[in-house]
């Protein structure tokens, strides 16, 4: 398999996957996604902060699953057919992210990208790194190690934890 060739910058061209939460438009580096799925059966952990919402056993791992709308402080809904779960590394755990809906896989142009705003005291929250000019419309790129801090403690149990061992 051939290596994407460095722009004349030197750097790897950047390919985003693009989401909604309450309406904005944010993305992802696709390097850190690791699938797309639909809602699943999760299991609610007592005493979490309320955007981690649960833990779901995934292939044997043990993911726990961040709701962006609460984590973005955007007013809750209920799961639409749209809804899905972006899978994440979080170095050597992984992580969902409970998104509105998915929208497209595309690449980040150099023209499109944008200085990210000085968005006030949520900023941290939001994890925002980078802004794009896409199809008409801004987008910001989450880091997603900042979105899901709070999974930190989770993320601390050994890789090969199973779910009756957390729960």
């Amino acid at each position: 398999m051939a290596m994407a060739e460095p722009s004349s910058r030197g750097a790897t061209p950047l390919t985003l996957v693009a989401f909604e939460v309450g309406g904005a438009v944010y993305a992802l580096d696709i390097a850190r996604v690791r699938e797309i799925l639909r809602p699943l059966a999760f299991e609610v952990l007592p005493h979490a902060p309320p955007m981690l919402v649960g833990v779901f056993d995934h292939r044997g791992d043990v993911v726990p699953l961040i709701d962006l709308r609460v984590r973005f402080e955007v007013p809750a809904r209920e799961s639409t057919r749209e809804t899905r779960w972006i899978i994440v590394d979080r170095g050597p755990r992984l992580c969902a992210l409970v998104v509105d809906r998915v929208n497209e896989v595309f690449p980040a142009s150099e023209a499109s990208e944008r200085d990210v705003p000085e968005l006030g005291p949520g900023a941290q929250l939001r994890g925002i790194t980078a802004a794009y000019f896409h199809q008409k419309r801004l987008l910001f790129v989450v880091d997603p190690d900042r979105v899901t801090d709070v999974a930190g403690e989770l993320a601390a149990l050994p890789p090969q934890a199973s779910a009756s061992e957390v729960l």
